[in-house]
């Protein structure tokens, strides 16, 4: 025989798969049979998955991989948004116990120099 069967629960479309499964699981609640979790139980259950997904070290390398390259690409576009609306880097200096703001493109001897009696 050639070609595949179109007999059965998977050889259906997925949203009849669905359908047909949300009625098992309503009727299994109504009934009481069906098994609710408890928070221990949902901890104890995701800490196992955990374990048995983390010992293959290459899918481990992999997700990690592909989330560094999803934060460096967020990080670059956040940059190109921001590129007009950059602030311009400035140097502090502390003369005379006052802060004085300096644009990164002057040197401190284009700083006008505050005589210390105007200061005050």
């Amino acid at each position: 025989m050639t070609g595949k069967s179109r007999r059965g629960f998977a050889s259906m479309d997925p949203a009849r798969q669905r359908e047909i499964a949300s009625k098992g699981g309503r009727a299994a609640h109504e009934k009481g049979t069906a098994h609710e979790w408890s928070s221990n139980e949902a901890r104890e259950a995701g800490r196992k998955g955990g374990v048995t997904v983390s010992r293959d070290r290459a899918h481990m390398a992999a997700i990690g991989r592909e989330g560094g390259e999803s934060r460096s690409a967020a990080a670059r576009q956040a940059r190109i948004s921001r590129g007009s609306e950059r602030e311009v880097p400035m140097q502090v200096s502390r003369d005379m116990g006052q802060p004085l703001s300096v644009p990164a493109d002057r040197t401190r001897s284009d700083v006008p120099r505050i005589d210390e009696s105007s200061a005050r």
